[in-house]
């Protein structure tokens, strides 16, 4: 692999140097003051677009597959601060996107659907992994048991996987919206090569329960984090937003970068039985989100009818080579009929390599089927979406790296976002139009009951 000019390759220069973060924080400048005065040296261009942005209109930043960290050509040689400012410096900026990206649905389709999807249930990887148990335990919850001890062991064991205080991964994407399918016909993408979007992310993650992700693609930036209680996202079109529910592990780190948030996702699995992929003998774990967290993440009209998630083991290697999930959200219209949006995706896991002695998957590709059906009869769509990715460059217990790095954006607003909210366009304006008339009667009802106590206690006095 070549030596890339990115974060991780400043990383490796700071430890080889001796220094971290941390220290380098402690020594003087800022790196903000050192982007300013390179700024000031650099000449922009009369004819740089401008966006609207927070208000103001500020030139638009060339936008390079991933800026992953201070700046790759040097700049200061007296910058200080690392990791913990920029990080931050990157959750306050709103992302630099191109005018032109919001003429394209099928990008924001994309990224909405496959920029950051969440797992279905709230892990922590604090609880160690239970022992096997037989006695007074179903043959499907102990066969489930067993398989994730033999895959902890594969992904390099669990006394190192508990060494693992943080993480940090790097990689590239490439997504396209090929097929969309009506009731009367079927669109192919025909130059898949022309409409597929390129781009590259980067992952942090922190225990307990913290990460953030940043994911560019086609000219436009999603990020997403956790600072272990609460959960945001920030798209371009919908601003930063909190989950709704429980604190849940990003599904991406599922797909092969964290093997010990794999093995506590599917702790209370059960071993439905056995399936060839890509001919290799699996076995087969099934994880149902329960009732509770399915109402904690529905929202006014929209409802969170099931999540399920399905994880393939190999019977040869032990390690996850399938990943499939399944989540059924129902958008009541007012006065209508309701419509149902399904969202699967299947991710295919490749090229296991070991990193400091855990297995990390350095490929793979998910194939995304959003479906939706109701209202009226032949009148369904399904849109198919696909997405390869390689990892570039890992790494564990990066020093310097705090809670400081997973601070929520100072502009998140805490109206929650749910599985609704990466629905296309149309159908958000419909949710939004009847979730505000069901908030209403809400408050109406909340009123009425307020003068009735009130008149209540009135009468109560008189008497």
């Amino acid at each position: 692999m070549e030596r890339k000019q990115g974060f991780f390759s400043a990383l490796k220069e700071e430890v080889v140097r001796g220094l971290s973060p941390g220290r380098s924080r402690a020594r003087g400048a800022s790196p903000v003051s050192g982007l300013i005065r390179r700024r000031k040296n650099h000449q922009v261009s009369q004819s740089e677009a401008v966006i609207a942005r927070s208000g103001s209109l500020r030139p638009v930043e060339a936008l390079s597959p991933l800026m992953e960290g201070p700046d790759p050509d040097g700049g200061d040689s007296k910058m200080e601060g690392g990791w913990g400012h920029w990080m931050k410096g990157q959750l306050a900026r709103a992302p630099s996107v191109s005018s032109s990206a919001y003429k394209h649905s099928d990008l924001r389709l994309l990224l909405g659907v496959m920029g950051a999807p969440l797992a279905p249930l709230h892990v922590t990887t604090i609880e160690p992994v239970p022992h096997l148990s037989i006695k007074d335990t179903p043959i499907e919850t102990s066969s489930a048991q067993y398989i994730l001890q033999q895959y902890l062991a594969a992904s390099g064991g669990q006394r190192l996987q508990n060494s693992i205080q943080n993480a940090y991964a790097m990689g590239k994407v490439k997504m396209v919206a090929s097929e969309i399918e009506t009731a009367s016909k079927v669109i192919k993408t025909r130059s898949s090569a022309k409409s597929t979007e390129s781009g590259g992310f980067v992952l942090w993650q922190m225990n307990p329960d913290m990460w953030y992700v940043e994911l560019a693609l086609g000219g436009s930036k999603v990020h997403a984090g956790c600072n272990g209680r609460l959960v945001w996202r920030h798209t371009p079109w919908l601003g930063a937003h909190a989950a709704k529910g429980p604190v849940r592990p990003l599904r991406r780190a599922l797909q092969g970068l964290d093997p010990k948030t794999t093995a506590s996702m599917f702790i209370n699995a059960r071993c439905i039985g056995e399936k060839t992929i890509n001919g290799e003998e699996c076995f087969i774990l099934k994880l149902c989100a329960d009732p509770q967290t399915l109402k904690a993440r529905s929202e006014g009209p929209a409802e969170i009818i099931r999540h399920v998630l399905f994880g393939y083991f190999s019977q040869k290697t032990g390690l996850l080579i399938h990943l499939e999930d399944s989540h059924l959200t129902r958008i009541q219209n007012n006065g209508g009929d309701a419509v149902y949006w399904e969202t699967t995706i299947n991710s295919f896991l490749d090229d296991y390599r070991p990193i400091e002695g855990v297995m990390i998957a350095h490929s793979g590709h998910s194939v995304v089927t959003l479906f939706r059906f109701g209202e009226q009869a032949m009148s369904h769509t399904k849109t198919r979406m696909e997405e390869a990715w390689t990892i570039e460059e890992v790494a564990f217990n990066v020093p310097g790296l705090s809670m400081d790095c997973f601070i929520p954006p100072a502009e998140l607003r805490y109206g929650s976002f749910n599985d609704a909210c990466e629905l296309p366009q149309s159908e958000r304006v419909k949710s939004a139009v009847v979730a505000a008339a069901y908030r209403a009667k809400v408050a109406a009802l909340e009123k009425s009951r307020e003068c009735h106590q009130i008149n209540n206690v009135i009468l109560k006095m008189d008497v």
